[in-house]
């Protein structure tokens, strides 16, 4: 764990484990070594905050690139947690910018670290849980590790889309699944569309979310 990675787990990690009511279940899944993705739904800009704080390895995860240029000094400071939590900056207009973030977490996965993914590519404007992205399942078969599932609830009442600042003390549960082994899986885009379904039910029975049927909306606010 790198200690820039540590310092912020003690210190932002720290603020939001135990700013809120946390509930952590099965957390012995994520692999104690090796690398692993850990795929979860996403309710909330902090969803990436409370994984990194519960995790006790290091998590590298994909962050939308303007959380890395936010104004102001709030902004520059949830700038430097970001990094500080092992983001890897991607854009949303996709096409190559967003192969380049992909690719750049294979060597991570291969070195045997955890990456963090939100198979939706946004936050969830209603609460319920949107089609994942293939890219999910390209990566895992790139880089031919284990998929964990993990199902994130209440993180949307600690900060909901459009508000500034996360509210402390409110109850956030986070569940973890059985991780789901690539072996078998090939890199046709057949596969890698079942593959991503299937992480999916595996979040959505964590979850109990409603399943909405289609990709969320890129521009969440």
């Amino acid at each position: 764990m790198d200690l820039f990675y540590r310092v912020g787990k003690l210190t932002v990690g720290s603020l939001f484990r135990y700013g809120c009511r946390v509930t952590v279940d099965g957390l012995d899944r994520v692999p104690a070594r090796g690398g692993a993705i850990l795929a979860g739904n996403h309710l909330s800009v902090v969803d990436q905050m409370f994984l990194g704080a519960v995790v006790p390895r290091q998590v590298h995860f994909w962050a939308k690139a303007e959380y890395f240029h936010l104004p102001g000094v709030r902004g520059a400071l949830f700038g430097v947690a970001v990094r500080g939590m092992g983001a890897i900056p991607v854009h949303r207009n996709g096409g190559r910018a967003a192969l380049r973030a992909l690719d750049a977490a294979i060597p991570v996965l291969r070195d045997g670290e955890l990456v963090g993914v939100f198979p939706e590519g946004t936050r969830s404007p209603d609460g319920r849980l949107y089609r994942g992205r293939s890219g999910l399942a390209r990566l895992a078969v790139a880089a031919g590790v284990p998929v964990v599932p993990v199902g994130f609830a209440g993180t949307d009442r600690v900060q909901p889309i459009g508000q500034r600042l996360p509210r402390p003390g409110l109850p956030v549960t986070i569940r973890f699944g059985d991780p789901l082994p690539v072996d078998g899986w090939g890199a046709d885009m057949r596969s890698l569309r079942a593959f991503t379904d299937e992480v999916m039910q595996a979040i959505q029975a964590l979850t109990g979310q409603e399943h909405a049927g289609c990709y969320a909306p890129r521009k969440t606010p």
